[in-house]
């Protein structure tokens, strides 16, 4: 494994994320994780652990497009933990994740919600 930035803000593991998932590089999107996060994807299911995380992004990004910016909603932060959000490019919902300070200062995810869907009817 070789040494990969930190995000030193929440917001930082946003632009991480894409920087690292166009760059294809699964391993280095797993270590943006907490070891037991929990991401809801695939929709309609969970992904526990940062190992199930890097193994689901080893299988989905050699069949993906890249993956554009998108402007990170203002973070609420509480102590250790914030509250990050990025509304998608298309309008169709919205992203939020639960992130915790480590000891080193440095900040990762613990719930990762990729995909909030409108509700329909």
């Amino acid at each position: 494994m070789t040494e990969r930035e930190k995000a030193r803000k929440p917001e930082d593991l946003t632009r991480l994320f894409v920087e690292r998932a166009n760059d294809k590089d699964a391993e280095g999107l797993a270590l943006l994780y907490e070891e037991d996060a929990v991401m809801a994807y695939p929709p309609g299911q969970q992904t526990v652990g940062r190992a199930a995380i890097q193994k689901l992004w080893e299988e989905a990004l050699p069949h993906m497009p890249a993956f554009e910016p998108e402007e990170p909603l203002p973070t609420l932060i509480s102590g250790d933990l914030a509250l990050t959000s990025t509304p998608p490019r298309d309008g169709s919902g919205a992203r939020a994740q639960v992130v915790r300070r480590q000891p080193d200062g440095s900040w990762l995810r613990v719930l990762d919600q990729p995909e909030f869907q409108k509700p329909t009817g």
